[in-house]
């Protein structure tokens, strides 16, 4: 067993803030995942903190019941006020969970990751955006993959696929929205995969808002391999298909009635209302796999939805089916077409939310140069409830 390597910091206050009974009082931290373990100690006003830089993670450093600035706990540490009391002055209005490491529940079939809504997360409206949402999907399903002890050198590749110099690309996602998180908000999220067909994985999601339990997002996805040098699909070889079967799950966070599985008509510049030219990607859009990330295509289709639709109306689901990749030297077209009005439509299904959207509309997203196409897409917007008062 490795040797532990501690660091002592030591925190002098004026005597008269610290107001302990007793001539020591340790403060031992809540058991939450983190990469080191630490302890608080109060001695004749001075404070220590110890934190572990090996071993098993179990804790994460907490001051006067508060980890990083959150509130996690009660504890009286500053004379007559506990830490309860110090959040209320202070006026913070702070997240009661700062875990951000993911574990996995239901007998490892399911992974499970806590996350935190940053500023730099949120758009005019202070909520979270789509493209957010899309990213910590991601986020967690990386993390399942590496914490299955599956991962190879790829990005989210396995061990077998690594050796084949396969990776996974995705062909299709679907994502309803009931309610988007807000700045400062804790959500939880699920992730699990199944078997799609022959030579395919599904993957799924659920987003719960950690304080209440409730599901407020729900997601799947299709993906096959590629190989990463020729660029060109594979079947599933045995060896990666035997790696991958012990985690698959046989649940649908889509009920299938629900499930947006028809085919996205084509746009085409007779069809199309609106069309935004002269989009570049960027080198910082590129992933590991060499292509531009599959969630930078969704603020390129958006770039060509009016602007009182984004500002007026929620984007509560959409649909992305992928076609080919994009690379950074590929000008791209956004081209944005309005379907009739659903809310007229009595033959029309009820979207995820149990309510028909205000606006549908299809998008397409192709290189400038050749016309090819890269994403086909289909989005659901409802008006905001703050101009439904009105």
């Amino acid at each position: 067993m490795a040797a532990r390597t501690y660091n002592i910091a030591t925190l002098c206050l004026p005597r008269d803030m610290c107001k302990a009974e007793k001539n020591e009082m340790a403060t031992k931290l809540g058991s939450y995942r983190s990469r080191r373990v630490a302890m608080i100690t109060s001695k004749n006003g001075k404070f220590s903190v110890r934190s572990s830089a090996g071993g098993t993670p179990r804790r994460v450093e907490t001051i006067n019941g508060k980890v990083n600035g959150v509130h996690v706990g009660e504890g009286t540490l500053f004379g007559n006020k506990n830490s309860t009391e110090l959040i209320k002055d202070s006026d913070i209005d702070a997240p009661a969970h700062s875990s951000l490491h993911g574990n996995f529940v239901e007998g490892r079939f399911v992974y499970r990751q806590t996350f935190v809504i940053r500023s730099y997360e949120i758009g005019p409206d202070k909520t979270a955006t789509m493209e957010t949402l899309m990213n910590l999907l991601q986020e967690t399903a990386l993390n399942h993959v590496t914490s299955s002890g599956l991962a190879g050198n790829g990005f989210g590749a396995t061990r077998e696929m690594s050796i084949r110099k396969l990776i996974w690309v995705v062909t299709r996602i679907f994502i309803q929205v009931q309610r988007y998180s807000s700045w400062g908000d804790v959500v939880e999220i699920d992730t699990w995969v199944d078997a799609a067909g022959k030579n395919g994985m599904r993957r799924d999601w659920i987003i719960r808002d950690y304080k209440t339990q409730e599901i407020i997002t729900r997601a799947t996805s299709t993906w096959v391999i590629m190989n990463r040098e020729t660029r060109r699909l594979s079947k599933i070889p045995e060896q990666v298909r035997q790696e991958v079967l012990p985690f698959y799950l046989n649940r649908v966070a889509v009920a299938t009635e629900k499930n947006d599985s028809e085919k996205i008509d084509k746009l085409t510049d007779g069809t199309a209302g609106r069309i935004r030219s002269g989009l570049a990607p960027r080198w910082s859009d590129m992933d590991a796999n060499q292509h531009v990330n599959n969630v930078k295509y969704i603020g390129w289709i958006l770039e060509s939805v009016p602007i009182n639709v984004l500002r007026d109306y929620d984007l509560t689901s959409m649909t992305l089916e992928y076609r080919r990749e994009c690379r950074q030297s590929n000008l791209l077209e956004s081209m944005t077409s309005a379907r009739a009005s659903l809310a007229e439509d009595s033959n029309c299904k009820n979207n995820s939310i149990n309510r028909r959207p205000d606006l549908e509309y299809t998008h397409l997203l192709r290189m400038q140069a050749d016309k090819a196409e890269i994403v086909r897409a289909r989005t659901e917007w409802h008006l905001k409830r703050k101009h439904k008062l009105h």
